[in-house]
């Protein structure tokens, strides 16, 4: 009986403050405007090298290309609320943003485990790795990432439109997420919440978990391996490792728990669905002796062409 319409949702934002406001719109834009073209800058060198034709090449480009997308969902409405006193935001734009920041996160995640298995066939059966990761097998894992992430993605949406909310239309935060949607839902929707939690906790914690494990088990064959190559693809493991924890790690301390108030949960999002998304592909770089020649390549290039 205490169900109710909404329309719209008022955003409270990062902070209330004025200044503050300002002087992240600044922090974030500054952000943007360096490390966005540097991903568009490593799409292109992969795009452009002939040398970069590797199937791990082709997968890097796909996850700069999904970061980059992943972080035009909840950034651009965020930087504009910082020069509006009342921040809202639509009932549909608010679904809109809860399936894509789910689809794209998700098929982030898997392209991760598509990316530790190149890894272990590069490793473990070198004499087989053209013929188990050749272009055709890589176009139907990337596509599969893109088809796990949608569905879960569409999921998790329909799982959202069926939520009666009685609370008041306030989410505290800067986008719209499952989280404060269910802190607005009625009493009688533990159900969609144990699916909404099933969805998405359990899915971060076992791609975690097995990306986890496959890396501990690759690092390990290394030291079989003799030591002619073993450098550069333990230097490619451990950036893996590390995009791992920076992807899986926010995700897990806010996604889970069942729906629990998390300490510093705007901090930790911020990072998540801001920060760290965009930082994946430049660590990939700097650890890769390969796309940094060819990244001045191709900006030596385009300064004599000027």
């Amino acid at each position: 009986e205490n169900y109710t319409v909404v329309t719209e949702f008022v955003l409270l934002g990062l902070s209330q403050d004025h200044e503050v406001q300002m002087i992240l719109f600044f922090f974030f834009l500054l952000f943007y405007m360096i490390v966005l073209p540097g991903n568009v800058l490593t799409i292109l060198t992969i795009c452009g090298d002939s040398q970069l034709g590797s199937p791990m090449y082709f997968f890097l480009a796909n996850l700069a290309f999904l970061d980059i997308c992943y972080c035009s969902v909840t950034p651009p409405k965020m930087l504009a609320d910082f020069f509006s006193h009342h921040k809202t935001i639509s009932y549909s734009a608010c679904m809109a943003q809860l399936f894509f920041l789910h689809f794209l996160g998700a098929a982030e995640a898997f392209l991760l485990m598509v990316m530790a298995y190149d890894r272990y066939v590069a490793i473990c059966k070198p004499l087989h790795y053209t013929r188990l990761v050749n272009r055709r097998v890589c176009c139907i894992l990337v596509g599969a990432t893109w088809g796990g992430g949608f569905i879960h993605g569409i999921i998790l949406f329909a799982l959202g439109i069926h939520l009666p909310l009685c609370g008041p239309n306030i989410l505290d935060n800067f986008f719209c997420d499952v989280h404060q949607l269910v802190k607005l839902a009625c009493a009688n929707t533990y159900i969609l919440e144990l699916l909404m939690f099933l969805n998405n906790g359990i899915v971060i914690i076992m791609c975690f978990t097995l990306l986890l494990i496959s890396y501990t088990v690759l690092l390990l064959k290394l030291r079989t391996q003799s030591s002619k190559g073993k450098s550069k693809v333990a230097s490619t493991c451990v950036a893996h490792i590390i995009v791992v924890f920076v992807m899986c790690g926010p995700a897990m301390y806010i996604y889970g728990l069942p729906f629990q108030a998390v300490p510093m949960e705007k901090v930790v999002a911020v990072f998540h669905t801001v920060i760290f998304p965009l930082t994946n592909p430049m660590i990939y770089t700097l650890c890769n002796k390969e796309i940094k020649g060819s990244v001045w390549k191709l900006v030596s290039k385009y300064i004599l062409w000027c």
